[in-house]
C-alpha cells in the first residue's frame, strides 16, 4: 500500500508530481486569442443578468471571475473548460440576449449604421413624397381636362347643329327658350375649365408646352373678351363660332400637356416610384427591427440587410410591371402599396411569385406523360 501510494505522488522529470485528488493541468505557452473573446462575452452575460436581476448559478460566476484573475498570467485546461462551459450555461439561460447583441447594443458602429439608415430614409421620403404628391396632382388634372373635353366635344356638336352659321337668331325658333344660351353658357365656361387645369398642368410639366393665349395672361380686358360671353348676345351663331375657335386652341394645348404628362408621369409611376417605395419600406423595417431589438438588447447588426435592399430594388422593378394586385378575397391594392409591403417584407414578394407560378406548375403536373 506504502509502495502504492509514494508511486502515485513521485516525481517527474519536469519537476512537478501528480496528486490523486486533483491532477496538475498542462498551461498554454501562448494563449489562444479566442480565451480573451469568450472571457469578456461571459463577463457581458454575466453583467447583464446582475442588471436585470436574473440569478446566476455561483459556479458558473465563480469560473468567470477566476478566468479573469489568471487572465493576464497563465492559462491551463480546466480554467480555459470552467470558463466555456460557464459561457455555454450563461448563453442559455439569457437567451435570446447573447453575448454579441450585448457588444452591439453599447458599439457606437451601431449608432453609426442605424444613423445611416435614418439618412437614407429621410431622403428617400424627402424623394418620395413630392413625386407622389405631383404625380397624383398631374393625374387628377389630366382626368379632369379629358371629362371636360369631352363634355365641351359634345357641347360644340350641339351648338353648331342648332347654329349652323352665323345668323342673328337661332335655325329653329323651337330652340329660343333659353336652352341655346344656356348650352353657351356651359361651353364657354368649360373651356375656362379646360385653360385653367390646362395651365396648373403646364407648370408640373415645367412649361413644357407654350400656352396659346399667354401673351394675353395680363391683360384682364383680353382675356374676358376671349374666354367669356359677350354682354347683349344677340349673335348666338356667332358667339359659338368664336368660341369654337378657342376650344380648339385650349383643347390642343391642353391634350398635348395630357399626352407629354402621360408618357413622362407613367414612366414615373410605372418605374422609379415603385422601387423608391421598396426602399423605403425596406428601412422602415429595418429601423422598426432596430427600435424593437435594442428595446430587448437582442439586436445584432446582419450582412444580410444589405441583400434586403438589392431585393426591393429588383422587387419594386417588378411590381412596377403590374397594373394591381388582388389579395385575399377579391380586395385590390395598388402597385406602390405593394411596393412598400415588397420592402417592408421581402415575404410578401416571394409569395406573390410563387402565387405566379403555381399555374404554370400544376399545368405541367398534370401533363400527359410522353412517351
Amino acid at each position: 500500500m506504502e509502495n502504492a501510494l509514494i508511486d502515485i505522488t513521485r516525481p517527474i522529470s519536469n519537476g512537478s508530481s501528480y496528486s490523486a485528488e486533483k491532477p496538475s493541468c498542462e498551461t498554454y505557452a501562448e494563449t489562444p486569442a479566442y480565451f480573451e473573446a469568450a472571457l469578456q462575452d461571459a463577463e457581458r452575460l454575466l453583467k447583464y443578468a446582475s442588471e436585470v436581476g436574473t440569478e446566476v448559478d455561483s459556479s458558473v460566476r465563480d469560473h468567470v471571475l477566476h478566468a479573469r484573475a489568471v487572465s493576464h498570467g497563465d492559462w491551463d485546461e480546466e480554467t480555459a473548460a470552467n470558463l466555456l462551459s460557464a459561457l455555454a450555461k450563461l448563453a442559455a439561460q439569457l437567451k435570446p440576449v447573447t453575448a454579441e447583441s450585448l457588444k452591439t447594443y453599447s458599439d457606437e458602429t451601431t449608432k453609426a449604421t442605424i444613423r445611416n439608415y435614418w439618412i437614407v430614409a429621410i431622403c428617400l421620403a424627402g424623394i418620395t413624397v413630392p413625386f407622389s404628391a405631383v404625380s397624383f396632382v398631374a393625374s387628377a388634372l389630366a382626368a379632369s381636362i379629358r371629362s371636360d373635353i369631352v363634355v365641351a366635344n359634345d357641347l360644340a356638336v350641339k351648338l353648331r347643329t342648332k347654329l349652323g352659321p352665323p345668323l342673328p337668331t337661332p335655325q329653329n325658333p323651337a330652340d329660343s327658350d333659353g336652352a341655346i344660351l344656356t348650352q353657351l353658357q356651359q361651353f364657354a365656361a368649360t373651356i375656362r375649365s379646360i385653360d385653367e387645369r390646362a395651365r396648373q398642368l403646364n407648370v408640373l410639366m415645367a412649361h413644357g408646352e407654350t400656352d396659346p393665349y399667354q401673351k394675353f395672361r395680363k391683360q384682364n380686358d383680353k382675356l374676358h373678351e376671349i374666354f367669356q360671353l359677350p354682354k347683349g348676345l344677340n349673335d348666338w351663331a356667332g358667339a359659338a363660332d368664336d368660341k369654337i375657335m378657342v376650344y380648339q386652341d385650349v383643347r390642343y394645348f391642353a391634350q398635348s400637356l395630357v399626352d407629354d404628362m402621360s408618357v413622362i408621369y407613367g414612366a414615373i409611376t410605372v418605374c422609379i416610384l415603385p422601387v423608391l417605395y421598396a426602399l423605403l419600406g425596406t428601412c422602415a423595417y429595418l429601423l422598426r427591427n432596430f427600435e424593437q431589438q435594442m428595446g430587448t438588447r437582442t439586436f445584432i447588426l446582419s450582412r444580410a440587410n444589405s441583400a434586403r435592399f438589392l431585393i426591393a430594388v429588383i422587387g419594386g422593378a417588378v411590381v412596377g410591371l403590374f397594373d394591381n394586385f388582388t389579395i385575399g378575397q377579391g380586395a385590390s391594392i395598388p402597385p406602390l402599396a405593394i411596393a412598400f409591403l415588397v420592402g417592408y417584407g421581402v415575404e410578401v414578394f416571394f409569395s406573390f411569385l410563387d402565387g405566379l407560378l403555381q399555374p404554370l406548375t400544376k399545368g405541367r403536373a398534370n401533363a400527359p406523360a410522353v412517351s
